[in-house]
């Protein structure tokens, strides 16, 4: 099959695997009837929560499916409990490493056999595909990079969806943590994650992506909204995965904790 659709996930809180009261719960819930009804051949997914200095997939062979991993600390006990046991993906993994060195925009991907998939892989996987049937590989970002060398890095992993690939960014619209704690039980956003979130919105859907690559200088509160970018080069490495004419489309928003938004994108490659 070919996939023509790149996805960049919200992931927000890790209690997004247990609390029901979160709409984007429900959205991922209902991934497969109302998104993407496709049984992809294997996913790729890149998230925020796997910083490297150079690019490295984790390389876990079967038998032995992925192991889950609990970054989070403080969190209800029965959120341990939770376990994602997809199979590994060693193939798309060493074919990722192939389009990444032929490429030229890294000259060394790292192999990982240990690590299994971080929250930002399983949680929202957990929801889409409970059945755990699907190979998953993880790709990580290198934060001491910029967002172009990102989108770069999506250019890159573009063939895979003629080979079946289902191609997932998870990160977040907006992740300034510090200021969450400022905002954590307000119903409403403030201007600087609002604005942000809105300019997002519509310099996707309006396919200016090297605006999106700039976000920095382009973006109001670019640096308010990201302080650190490890949850928005998911977005990056999905929009490049597209291609340059992709058409972007917004496929669910909501808040919660006040500035943490769950603004979810598709890109469909033209």
């Amino acid at each position: 099959m070919t996939v023509k659709e790149t996805f960049f996930l919200s992931h927000g809180s890790p209690t997004l695997s247990i609390d029901e009261s979160l709409p984007a719960r429900h959205f991922l819930k209902s991934w497969k009837d109302t998104v993407f009804p496709h049984t992809p051949n294997s996913i790729l997914i890149i998230s925020g929560h796997w910083e490297t200095h150079h690019p490295a997939v984790n390389v876990i062979a079967p038998p032995k499916p992925n192991d889950t991993i609990y970054d989070f600390y403080g969190f209800p006990k029965p959120m341990y409990k939770l376990k994602y046991p997809a199979p590994g993906a060693p193939h798309l993994a060493k074919r990722v490493k192939e389009l990444v060195l032929s490429s030229g925009v890294a000259d060394r991907v790292d192999e990982d056999t240990k690590r299994g998939l971080d929250h930002g892989a399983w949680v929202p996987l957990m929801l889409m595909y409970p059945e755990a049937n699907i190979p998953v590989c993880q790709l990580s970002v290198q934060t001491h990079k910029d967002a172009t060398y990102h989108y770069n890095l999506g250019k890159a992993l573009a063939p895979l969806k003629d080979e079946g690939v289902l191609i997932i960014g998870s990160g977040s619209a907006t992740h300034n943590l510090r200021l969450l704690k400022e905002t954590f039980n307000s119903t409403t956003p403030p201007s600087w994650a609002l604005e942000f979130d809105t300019w997002l919105k519509n310099t996707l859907i309006q396919g200016k992506y090297e605006d999106v690559n700039k976000y920095e200088e382009k973006a109001p509160h670019g640096k308010v909204a990201h302080p650190w970018p490890d949850h928005f080069y998911p977005l990056h490495v999905a929009m490049g995965a597209a291609g340059e004419n992709a058409e972007a489309k917004l496929i669910h928003h909501s808040w919660s904790h006040g500035a943490l938004s769950y603004a979810s994108y598709q890109f469909t490659s033209a």
